[in-house]
């Protein structure tokens, strides 16, 4: 396929192993003290795992697990927010799939589904408009998450609604800016990043100047890579070259897909339609600062917390799962107490096993059985 399998090619997997082997000795990093490479985004995890490319690794380059999976930083007073909502009997629900098993302390709304509420999966924004136009008599609501990678089409199922006169449809709106997490994750003293991995789609959506500040002011290097195994080690290659040569700058490996400038369309819809929210709440991760976006002025009528009023409810992480280590890398899943006991895909216990990006879904996945062998 196209596109896909010269990206997947073994023999060049192979020769890019080859000389990250060759280079990573005239790196100022042992085995004891790896270089930390943070790829953001759970689809870059799921794809190392998958592929098996942190095995391939020389021993002083590690990959670290950010918290670029909206599902696995969905706080659970928002699950719980959700729930209150989808109670209401004239309201149809609507999520992708990933966020119906997520736990609040309430339970999930799959479990809300399971005692009455009507709770559907939908595949895009459109689908939900699209019940709300065939179930006139009903409010429909959509639960709008994810980064900006989701946002634009967010933002244009909302212009259509508008431009249609719906009027029994509404978001409950938990989209989350990447930026900010970043610069959150950077001011903390005890961080462990040394260079990123920065996600393709977002990236897309966003472009590359959004990150400047990271070598400006942080002084780390960032690579925004494709989701193939050529993509990951190419990233992983230019990352080591930046640190060989003790420089800090953002480098597109991903240009077959990311303009510079990003996507200006996208960047238009979502002006029009989002407006920073202020101060969010992250699941593992508590407040940060200007994260999260609401509705602007012109499309309040379509905010299912103006409309619904659910309780607005903060609740704390059980302090036994270590989920917010294992989004801020500070240690790996299978170092958290929880894990593969208390918490598994079947019963998960954190957001992160829940989530199909989640780093500890990846984990139980693809190393469990080493985790296992450990252990025995």
């Amino acid at each position: 396929m196209r596109y896909v399998d010269e990206y997947r090619d073994p023999t060049r997997v192979m020769q890019l192993i080859e000389t990250l082997n060759k280079r990573a000795p005239l790196l100022d990093y042992d085995a004891q003290h790896p270089l930390q490479i943070m790829e953001v985004c759970g689809g870059h995890t799921h794809a190392i795992f998958r592929f098996g490319l942190d095995q391939l690794l020389p021993d002083n380059i590690d990959f670290i697990h950010g918290p670029g999976c909206p599902v696995c930083v969905l706080p659970m007073g928002r699950i719980d927010s959700c729930i209150e909502i989808a109670r209401h009997p004239e309201v149809i629900f609507c999520t992708f799939g990933d966020a119906i098993r997520v736990p609040g302390r309430q339970g999930s709304l799959m479990q809300a589904k399971a005692q009455g509420a009507d709770v559907r999966v939908v595949y895009s924004p459109m689908d939900a408009l699209t019940l709300a136009r065939l179930n006139p008599h009903r409010k429909v609501v959509f639960f709008a998450l994810g980064f900006e990678t989701t946002m634009p089409a967010t933002a244009i199922t909302l212009q259509q609604a508008k431009a249609q006169q719906v009027t029994n449809f509404f978001f409950f709106c938990q989209h989350i800016t990447l930026i900010p997490t970043l610069r959150s994750l950077l001011s903390q003293p005890d961080n462990r990043i040394d260079a990123f991995l920065a996600p393709g789609h977002v990236s897309m959506v966003i472009g590359t100047a959004a990150y400047e500040f990271i070598p400006r002011h942080f002084r780390r290097p960032l690579v925004v890579a494709g989701f193939e195994p050529m993509d990951l080690l190419q990233g992983v290659l230019m990352l080591v070259e930046q640190k060989i040569k003790q420089q800090s700058r953002v480098e597109n490996q991903y240009k077959r897909v990311v303009p510079d400038e990003g996507n200006l369309l996208a960047q238009q819809a979502m002006r029009e339609v989002f407006c920073l929210r202020g101060a969010s709440e992250w699941r593992g991760l508590g407040v940060i600062a200007e994260s999260g976006v609401q509705l602007t002025e012109a499309y309040q009528s379509y905010d299912a917390e103006v409309r619904f009023r659910p309780q607005q409810q903060q609740v704390s992480d059980d302090p036994r799962a270590r989920c917010g280590d294992v989004l801020t890398g500070r240690c790996k899943p299978h170092q958290c107490p929880m894990f593969g006991k208390g918490c598994n895909p079947q019963n998960a216990f954190g957001a992160l096993m829940v989530s199909s990006e989640g780093a500890c879904a990846a984990w139980y996945q693809y190393r469990s059985q080493e985790v296992n062998d450990e252990i025995n």
